[in-house]
């Protein structure tokens, strides 16, 4: 399975222009609240999407549309907003070349009159992925596909669509040691491991059988994962999505994340995540080793107000960092209270 390598978004939310190349491993999305770090993750989520089951048949407008969801379905709701008209364009590069593109403009009502260029070659390979929203939903997963299959809901598709593939059962043939490595890794973190009785997910441990709905949001997030790979979701050459993964994760429980994370990427899975959390970018620092392929987005915004970006493969490459610089501000407040007071 060939990897994305490439993202070009010209007027989508709050880009302008936006030119990306992205690390077959690990791609961090940082950049303050408003610079379109989930929407990056969504566009390029729906271009995998459309490559495998009932999703090959939407087509990538439909799929766009759906993980966006606008208001009354308008696709060009989510075109950059300008006083004039405006052309929105995206185009996604994978690996061998296979190009997928769309363009629409701030008046396009139907999905229909999305015109989108490459979906059939682009289709020929399958890209298995995963998208995991902010928001956990394990825990709200009785009876939320029958509603969504049945009613219009006010959620976008990505949360329909993470319960469908936590749904999915074990893998058939034996667990190779890679996987089983990361399995066992999980279960020590949840002290327990994940089972599904019809729509309810348990942590089954030296408790008994916990639903969801009594576990820490944080704890149910690692369950997910560790469904994902049981299940086989996520293998070699698949794709993982992951919208803050700090959300309601106390921080002891951010190296666990990160190491699994990282083995993802050491096994062929690729990665990418938004973030906020200082602790979570500093984990990635201090755990990778020689051969782990990370690479840091900064989203920004330009003097024009439009959201651009820089890339690095290092930490101390990133520029802007707004999480590094507010936590230096912290620190550096911290000490001149210590020596006031010491003064006093």
């Amino acid at each position: 399975m060939s990897k994305i390598t490439r993202v070009k978004l010209e007027n989508l939310t709050a880009f302008g222009l936006l030119d990306l190349t992205f690390s077959p491993g690990v791609n961090i999305l940082i950049g303050a609240n408003g610079t379109g770090k989930t929407h990056l993750l969504k566009v390029l989520y729906a271009a995998c999407a459309i490559t495998v089951g009932e999703d090959a048949e939407k087509g990538f407008g439909l799929k766009l549309r759906n993980v966006f969801n606008p208001y009354e379905g308008r696709i060009g709701r989510i075109s950059r907003r300008q006083s004039t008209s405006v052309k929105t364009k995206i185009a996604i590069t994978r690996q061998g070349g296979s190009r997928l593109s769309a363009e629409f403009s701030n008046h396009t009502n139907k999905v229909d009159d999305i015109r989108v260029i490459g979906e059939s070659g682009w289709q020929k390979e399958v890209l298995e992925s995963a998208y995991i929203p902010v928001k956990e939903m394990l825990a709200h997963a009785p009876g939320f596909l029958a509603t969504a299959a049945k009613r219009e809901i006010a959620f976008e598709e990505v949360y329909v669509d993470i319960i469908k593939r936590a749904f999915l059962p074990k893998l058939m043939g034996p667990t190779d040691k890679d996987r089983a490595r990361l399995l066992n890794a999980l279960q020590r973190a949840l002290e327990g491991k994940v089972i599904a009785k019809g729509e309810y997910f348990f942590l089954k441990n030296k408790q008994g059988d916990l639903e969801f709905t009594l576990l820490a949001e944080g704890m149910r997030k690692l369950a997910l994962i560790w469904l994902l790979i049981q299940n086989g979701t996520l293998l070699s050459g698949s794709v993982l999505f992951w919208d803050e993964p700090e959300a309601n994760l106390n921080p002891s429980l951010m190296g666990d994340v990160v190491e699994v994370i990282l083995e993802l990427q050491r096994l062929g899975v690729q990665v990418y995540l938004s973030t906020h959390n200082y602790v979570l970018l500093k984990e990635f620092d201090l755990r990778r080793k020689k051969g782990d392929a990370i690479r840091y987005i900064s989203l920004y915004r330009d003097e024009a107000e439009a959201v651009v970006g820089h890339v690095s493969d290092t930490f101390r490459g990133v520029d802007p960092n707004t999480i590094a610089d507010t936590f230096t501000d912290l620190y550096q407040r911290d000490i001149f209270r210590a020596l006031k007071g010491g003064a006093e």
